[in-house]
């Protein structure tokens, strides 16, 4: 992709501070079905992963129009080599020489990882084995990398790979370097997991009593998010285009991104309810909450933003000119009339004052 140079966003980066509370949920389960935690402090945090939130940030972006790209690896389903292969029939071959192409294709690029591609380069990759006559045996891995580096344009068809990057370690010249950064979603308090115990009825059961009892585990939490994204590299990825309708994506469906897990059983639907959202230059400043809060004012969410905004501004200060603050945003604040479309067009009109 293009280079730093002559980039009029380098070293700028957008850092969202979000705060969002849930009621009893399971947001992001670990391998035996419980929320996810973590020790932070020395006490027990809920959690979601980053991959979790950004997933789900991916699949907003899609219901928002933003065209993106195709994740999917090469093993026994042959996922890959299989759309591949849709991709060569398209074009004129038959069944057995396309999914000979699919898989010398998949082969090139999907070592049991998965691979970040758009449909663009795709249908590059089958117009190349079309040239080939679809002869598996004369495509060429380096030819195949050279015409996929050639064709991606991530600003029309693969937003969310100039987003979160992708790593080819078969074709290291395709690697591209992440713009947005997650971090792990946890609590600002202690949490403890909490079981719920169910049973089910059969409706032509002649017999009274339950046909199935279980349990599933759930908790209740205040979360603190945080989001970085560095506008330098995004604008490097995308060569320049389209950056403020880029980032005025992302802002929105970091806004709408809630995970899915368990939604129809333990619905949790809740917004942001407050976030510092800066423009600045410097290093990156993440709030650890290293302190669990404890609940005053009727819950966490006070005292959370009492702890976000205190340790935001002491670290401005002690770091003086090298915070880089260029802009600073509240949502959720005493302006009750600042929305989500007031924050993304503050943050239009400083990209397309530096564009």
């Amino acid at each position: 992709m293009n280079t730093m140079n002559n980039n009029p966003f380098k070293g700028q980066r957008i850092e969202f501070h979000i705060l969002q509370p849930f009621p009893v949920t399971c947001l992001n389960r670990d391998d035996v079905g419980a929320p996810k935690t973590a020790s932070v402090g020395g006490s027990t945090r809920a959690r979601v992963s980053s991959q979790c939130w950004k997933r789900q940030v991916r699949l907003e972006m899609h219901n928002l129009g933003v065209t993106l790209g195709i994740r999917s690896k090469e093993s026994k389903t042959k996922n890959l080599s299989t759309y591949l292969a849709k991709a060569c029939v398209a074009l004129g071959a038959d069944e057995e020489k396309a999914q000979a192409c699919g898989e010398k294709i998949a082969a090139a690029f999907s070592n049991d990882t998965l691979f970040f591609f758009s449909e663009s380069e795709a249908n590059a990759y089958a117009q190349y084995a079309a040239e080939k006559e679809f002869d598996a045996t004369k495509l060429n891995d380096k030819e195949l990398a050279k015409l996929s580096k050639k064709t991606l344009d991530p600003a029309k068809d693969g937003l969310d790979i100039a987003l979160f990057g992708r790593m080819v370690a078969q074709a290291a010249e395709l690697n591209i370097e992440a713009a947005a950064s997650f971090a792990h979603a946890i609590s600002t308090h202690k949490v403890s997991n909490e079981v719920e115990f169910f049973t089910a009825l059969d409706d032509l059961a002649e017999e009274p009593g339950s046909a199935h009892m279980g349990s599933l585990e759930f908790n209740s939490a205040t979360y603190y998010r945080y989001v970085s994204l560095d506008l330098g590299q995004l604008s490097a990825n995308l060569g320049g285009a389209q950056i403020a309708d880029a980032v005025e994506a992302f802002t929105k469906a970091l806004f709408l991104a809630v995970p899915s897990a368990r939604q129809t059983t333990q619905s949790g639907a809740s917004p942001w309810e407050f976030a510092k959202v800066f423009i600045r230059k410097g290093q990156r400043l993440q709030v650890p909450f290293e302190t669990a809060v404890k609940a005053k004012d009727g819950g966490f969410l006070q005292p959370s933003i009492k702890a976000l905004t205190d340790y935001l501004a002491k670290k401005e200060q002690q770091a003086g000119s090298l915070f880089g603050k260029e802009r600073e945003f509240t949502f959720g604040g005493e302006d009750e009339t600042f929305s989500i479309d007031t924050l993304v067009g503050e943050i239009r009109n400083f990209i397309e004052a530096k564009s």
